[in-house]
């Protein structure tokens, strides 16, 4: 069966502005097994905004991800989330309960289980989780959400599949689907490309740039992939050994001084004349002009 293509999002007058929110972490120190991991890192994600976090293994950025989202523990400082933009209503994310907090925030992680038994449209609403109240069935607003979602994703097609016989691809579009049925005002996506091919890497990351723009989403997104995070981003935060090494526009931050400094390897960057984006070559030692 052909796969639906990626749909794009409804514009953002269809959606309120109050739903969209702000989080921030900061002076975050993080741990693993009592080793310090991330040191002091403060990061905001704003409204109608994609911020990227990239850098080598281990640098924190996954780590410092899943902190945003309550999954690690913070060691010191703090994580906020602000719906009004006003310091006085931001709200410690620690105080929050946990189905107030997932209709704030959802998490997009790297690795989840394919549950047996289920269809895509099932697996699709565990999004609605945090929205059910009791017993009670899907409401008109969780079934919407839920076709929504399978819609954006190029999923719908398969809303009657077991997810049992889908390839590692079409579940990673799938989990996907579950987290935007979950209609929350923050996204947090840790490598949401993995696994998928060329055309759908980049619907992928058509899809991340419309939430932003057109649905006033605050999107913080951790990717390996350089070209892809200049693709994407607004502001790009380049860690290295748990600190930001060097946070802005991807143009000022994706230097060849900087990613050499971090990356340990000589790149050449450039500007792709036809489309304005950056374009990052690493040297190789078999580099014909070597």
């Amino acid at each position: 069966m052909p796969l639906s293509p990626i749909r794009r999002a409804a514009p953002a007058a269809d959606v309120p502005a109050p739903t969209r929110a702000a989080l921030a972490g900061t002076g975050l120190l993080l741990r693993h097994g009592g080793r310090p991991v991330v040191h002091g890192v403060s990061l905001t994600l704003r409204p109608g905004h994609v911020t990227a976090l990239v850098g080598p293994n281990g640098s924190g950025k996954s780590t410092l991800l899943r902190a945003l989202c309550r999954l690690h523990p913070i060691g010191g400082g703090r994580v906020t989330l602000d719906r009004t933009g006003e310091a006085a209503s931001e709200r410690d994310t620690a105080l929050l309960g946990n189905r107030e907090f997932a209709r704030e925030v959802t998490l997009f992680s790297q690795s989840r289980p394919a549950p047996q038994g289920l269809t895509v449209q099932e697996v699709t609403a565990f999004g609605r989780h945090p929205y059910r109240r009791g017993f009670a069935g899907p409401s008109v607003e969780d079934r919407e959400a839920v076709e929504r979602a399978m819609a954006l994703t190029g999923v719908g097609d398969m809303a009657d599949r077991p997810v049992g016989e889908l390839s590692g691809g079409e579940m990673q579009r799938v989990w996907l689907a579950a987290c935007l049925a979950q209609d929350t005002g923050v996204v947090l996506l840790d490598e949401p490309t993995n696994h998928l091919d060329l055309r759908y890497q980049i619907e992928t990351l058509d899809l991340v740039r419309d939430l932003a723009g057109r649905h006033g989403t605050a999107v913080g997104i951790v990717l390996h992939d350089l070209d892809q995070a200049a693709r994407v981003a607004d502001t790009l935060a380049l860690m290295a050994s748990g600190r930001i090494h060097a946070v802005g526009p991807p143009a000022a931050v994706l230097t060849a001084e900087n990613i050499g400094e971090v990356y340990g390897i000589e790149v050449e960057v450039d500007t792709n004349p036809r489309t304005g984006r950056l374009r990052i070559d690493p040297v190789g030692r078999h580099d014909p002009a070597g």
